[in-house]
């Protein structure tokens, strides 16, 4: 792979989590019931912290994403470092997973009964779609990297 493509897409990989963080200081700020409050009160709410920790995951994998990227650049794909990159990105995705369900799950049962919950619910299930998505992805690259990395010491120890 290019050099340039591999820069490119860490630097797309670095804007999504720019943006994602940028999201993550803007949207409490302008959310319906946070118009009254000061600043402590609008980033001490329970949801908004627990939206923060659940981010972690999140970024970690953003950032493991990146590092494996640099492994590609380096020609060190077939290295037992990619293949725990690839698992760490898929604990990170199933963890997000879980704290995403946890949330849906939260704000469906507690939910004001004026207020309509579908919308978040839809985030939820999509956000957890892709994630999901993204956990089997790098489980079935972390595989097939494992399988290459085990070929890879045979034939090492071979010759």
């Amino acid at each position: 792979m290019k050099r340039f493509s591999i820069v490119f897409l860490q630097a797309v990989i670095v804007l999504i989590g720019v943006v994602a963080l940028a999201i993550l200081i803007r949207f409490p700020l302008t959310e319906g019931r946070a118009t009254n409050l000061d600043l402590f009160s609008i980033y001490a709410d329970p949801l908004i912290l627990y939206g923060y920790v659940a981010s972690i995951a999140f970024f970690v994998a953003l950032y493991k994403a990146v590092q494996f990227l640099g492994y590609v650049g380096q020609n060190k794909v077939f290295s037992s470092n990619s293949v725990k990159t690839l698992k760490r990105i898929k604990q990170c995705a199933i963890l997000f997973s879980i704290f995403i369900v946890m949330a849906g799950v939260y704000i469906r049962v507690a939910h004001h009964q004026d207020d309509d919950p579908a919308g978040v619910i839809a985030i939820c299930i999509v956000t957890t779609f892709a994630s999901i998505v993204v956990a089997t992805a790098a489980a079935v690259f972390e595989k097939l990297l494992q399988n290459a990395v085990d070929m890879k010491s045979e034939n090492d120890l071979t010759i």
